[in-house]
């Protein structure tokens, strides 16, 4: 396991309680899960992703990822439609070990509320919330 300054949280996302983050990207948000989750949950062996098309709320759980130590849900940080998936994981999986915030992403939407995304934790208070789960 990772200790807190080791990990990699760039300051251009912003991050949920659940350890996923967000990037905006034009009108979409790109959507993965942290360091810090890929780090906790282990090697990642399968995960399973919703339909281009489908939408979402804020918080709803969007799919599962799958370790060789257990499955864990994935939320939704802002609400939207999915406008595509990242395919690459079907086959790689590892990807979100070895690239969480690069080729390790899981989707990306097209927001509802745009608003939703500046709601979000910043880089400091997602720190803060890891060192008070310690």
């Amino acid at each position: 396991m990772k200790e807190l300054s080791e990990l990699n949280l760039p300051e251009d996302l912003r991050y949920t309680k659940d350890h996923e983050w967000a990037r905006t990207d034009g009108d979409k948000v790109t959507i993965g899960i942290t360091d810090f989750a890929q780090d906790q949950l282990g090697d990642i062996v399968f995960v399973e992703l919703p339909e281009t098309g489908d939408s979402f709320a804020a918080g709803d759980e969007f799919g599962t990822v799958e370790s060789v130590k257990a499955v864990s849900e994935l939320y939704m940080p802002l609400g939207g439609e999915v406008v595509a998936i990242n395919e690459s994981l079907e086959d790689a999986p590892e990807l979100v070990n070895n690239a969480p915030y690069d080729k390790g992403w899981m989707l990306a939407v097209k927001p509802s509320d745009p608003g939703e995304f500046d709601q979000l934790m910043d880089r400091a208070a997602y720190l803060e919330m890891l060192k008070g789960s310690e």
